[in-house]
């Protein structure tokens, strides 16, 4: 602005504007239609790609949680059912280890029985055995003796009777 007129110039209206507000302003639009064109498309073209992933990422993280959900459910299903069968096997197991037990005592109570069997009959044809000795040997000591104490030989009467 001026402050005073020169060589009786009048000052120019300020309300008017002049060829520098035109340039600076075409100046303006042609940097504004750069950079709208040139630099606006490219950043925003990269946080397109940004929102993109983030949303693949997001939707991955999702599908994630539930193929977890998924997968742990059926390995809490398999445990269950081998935590049966476990149980089942282990009470076979046993069932059939009380029944080979039971077959073992019930053998080694018959081999038990036939070995007390057999001895019993061993002895007591031991026994019958030393029965006859010892009536035998009775017989002959009684007939010595009460010779002796008769005083005369009873074997030889005995063998006559």
């Amino acid at each position: 602005m001026y402050l005073a007129a020169e060589d009786g110039e009048k000052p120019p209206n300020f309300l008017i504007p002049n060829a520098t507000f035109f340039v600076c302003l075409l100046i303006f639009v042609i940097v504004l239609v750069v950079i709208r064109t040139l630099v606006v498309p490219p950043i925003l073209k990269v946080l397109d790609e940004r929102d993109a992933r983030v949303a693949k990422t997001t939707e991955d993280t999702k599908s994630a949680a539930a193929s977890y959900e998924d997968a742990d459910t059926q390995y809490r299903a398999a445990m269950k059912d081998a935590r049966g069968d476990a149980t089942g096997i282990r009470d076979q197991a046993r069932a059939e280890g009380n029944e080979e037990l039971a077959a073992a005592k019930r053998r080694a109570t018959e081999e038990a029985d036939a070995a007390l069997a057999a001895t019993t009959e061993s002895l007591k044809s031991e026994g019958d055995r030393a029965a006859e000795s010892a009536r035998g040997d009775v017989e002959r000591l009684a007939a010595t003796l009460a010779g002796r104490v008769l005083g005369t030989d009873i074997s030889d009467k005995e063998k006559v009777n």
